[in-house]
């Protein structure tokens, strides 16, 4: 007579809690088996069987320090490792880090197919002595071309700065300083938000300047305020000449027109 097969879920111990026995691992060379009972969706006992692979790994002291971490809350009593009921195991996420040059490099990938060289005789993608036409009429018209450029462009040039409205055939209108204002006697110390600060209350303005030493690049002692109507600026004028500031007496005058 055979004996009866019984399932291993009617073995169970009714003592535990639950009715589920504690979960049981065991190591087999390389490999960590991990048993646990718990109840499916049906309320049926089920045993689920996991294998993990054991795999040393050199971590960061950060990543080692944090595993020595004190388990707390409904995980105060587990062992080493994580908790399928309380931690949810993702995939492992390896991150590369790349260097500066690395990164220049991955964005602006150097163009094979781009030519590194362009005939100026021929516009061929190969170097201007290498060109089979040179010495030929092709080069002789192509230095020629380049001559009349050279020539044309120091024509233009007269050794001096001309602003654009002073050139021939420029179109605009001349600049208007007349309700433009110098402010001397600056402290070294003065700023352009210090400037702002004085003249804002008076009226509004179109431009500021601040003279500034080229070296060292403290305030020469000077600025020019160009107010948006000239009755400000008159008024700038009665208010701030002679005024103290930074204890320093100000002087306020018109900008004189520049030759």
């Amino acid at each position: 007579m055979k004996a009866a097969i019984t399932s291993w879920a009617d073995e169970v111990e009714a003592d535990y809690v639950d009715g589920l026995p504690p979960s049981k691992e065991y190591v087999d060379g390389d490999y960590k088996h991990v048993t646990e009972y718990k109840f499916n969706d049906e309320g049926k006992k089920i045993k689920v069987v996991r294998s993990f692979k054991i795999e040393k790994k050199i971590v960061s002291r950060a990543v080692a320090k944090r595993r020595n971490w004190v388990k707390f809350g409904d995980s105060k009593l587990d062992k080493p490792g994580p908790n399928s009921y309380t931690t949810k195991v993702a995939d492992e996420i390896l991150m590369n880090y790349m260097g500066s040059k690395d990164f220049e490099h991955a964005q602006d990938p150097l163009d094979a197919g781009k030519p590194m060289a362009k005939c100026r005789i021929c516009n061929g993608e190969h170097w201007s002595v290498k060109c089979p036409y040179k010495g030929t009429s092709m080069d002789m018209e192509s230095k020629a071309i380049a001559a009349a450029t050279a020539a044309v462009g120091e024509t233009n040039k007269t050794g001096k700065y001309v602003p654009p409205f002073l050139k021939d055939g420029a179109k605009g209108r001349e600049r208007d300083d007349s309700s433009a204002v110098r402010i001397s006697n600056l402290s070294e110390s003065m700023t352009e938000d210090d400037l702002e600060e004085l003249v804002k209350k008076i009226g509004p303005y179109t431009k500021m300047y601040l003279a500034r030493e080229k070296n060292s690049g403290l305030c020469k002692g000077f600025a020019y305020v160009h107010f948006k109507y000239r009755k400000d600026a008159a008024e700038a004028i009665e208010i701030l000449n002679g005024h103290g500031y930074d204890h320093l007496i100000l002087s306020v005058e018109w900008s004189k027109p520049q030759n």
